[in-house]
């Protein structure tokens, strides 16, 4: 083999950000739910995670500073107000959901309700806990640690846990975790996930726009018993929905055109063919259009 013999020093933080990410890889994702000491909620994933002992158990992760502009999170702002969390872990099914919860929205804007995830009450701590997660982790911050002041530092959460919510359906014969029915995601470099049934899957960064949130999509589409919540999460990760007339050219599609004219009559089958469709098209990362085919059918 030969090697590339790299000085960290040497390198600009970004850089060294992306060798470091790219390399300690998977990493497991602690969706972490804070409140700040007004109760405004928070809900962000944090990759720099694990647990660290069992007696006591403890969990350490690390909303990091950001490296271009040395600012801190609102998770770890929450944490130095309000010193619980709920680390609940995301599997596949709510990966989209959970990305579009990493979005930099206002300090203040509730991540449960524009990722559409379910506030559940916790037991001994103040922060709700993501009733879709299949396992939750209720904790009472013991120390926190700034590794540093600059942009990319990271900020050591430790803390205890001191509740759990297992979901019993991931559970095998024996009462053991089953690894393929808890589904876990596990974070690589760039916009890279792994997932041990399937390996690796890509999920568009949301960082670089401001989604409109699951909270802005149509009940008729968000409580459909077609789409996923996967699908939901990168619905609610565009900028804008369609213009009225974009919709108008997608009614003439030859795909929608069939569906429509085939069930004349019949506007509850249609609508849920068009969401089949819909569906079809966010599996192939053909999200606008879909969009247009799900506005379609209002």
């Amino acid at each position: 083999m030969t090697f590339k013999k790299i000085d960290p020093q040497s390198l600009k933080t970004p850089e060294l950000h992306g060798i470091l990410l790219g390399a300690v890889t998977p990493r497991p994702i602690a969706f972490a739910s804070t409140t700040d000491k007004a109760g405004n909620v928070n809900l962000s994933p944090f990759s720099f995670f694990n647990v660290f002992g069992a007696n006591p158990p403890i969990l350490i992760f690390s909303p990091a500073r950001r490296g271009r502009d040395n600012t801190t999170k609102h998770s770890y702002e929450n944490l130095k107000e309000v010193d619980e969390v709920v680390v609940n872990i995301a599997n596949y099914p709510m990966v989209e959901q959970m990305s579009l919860a990493s979005t930099e929205y206002q300090k203040g804007v509730n991540e449960f309700i524009k990722a559409g995830f379910t506030e559940a009450k916790s037991e001994k701590v103040k922060p709700p806990r993501v009733a879709e997660s299949p396992v939750a982790f209720e904790c009472r911050v013991k120390q926190i640690i700034e590794t540093g002041t600059e942009g990319g530092a990271g900020n050591l959460i430790i803390c205890e846990v001191v509740y759990i919510h297992l979901d019993e359906n991931i559970l095998d014969d024996n009462g053991k975790i089953d690894p393929v029915k808890l589904d876990p995601i596990g974070r690589m470099g760039g916009n890279w996930y792994s997932r041990s049934k399937q390996g690796l899957f890509e999920v568009e960064k949301p960082l670089s726009k401001l989604g409109v949130g699951v909270d802005a999509i149509p009940d008729s589409i968000r409580l459909s018993h077609v789409l996923t919540g996967n699908d939901l999460g990168k619905l609610g990760n565009v900028e804008k929905l369609p213009e009225h007339e974009e919709v108008e050219k997608m009614v003439k599609d030859p795909v929608v055109q069939k569906l429509i004219t085939q069930n004349s009559g019949q506007p509850g089958k249609i609508e849920e063919l068009l969401h089949v469709y819909a569906h079809e098209l966010l599996e192939e990362g053909k999200v606008e259009k879909a969009w247009k085919v799900l506005l379609a059918s209002l």
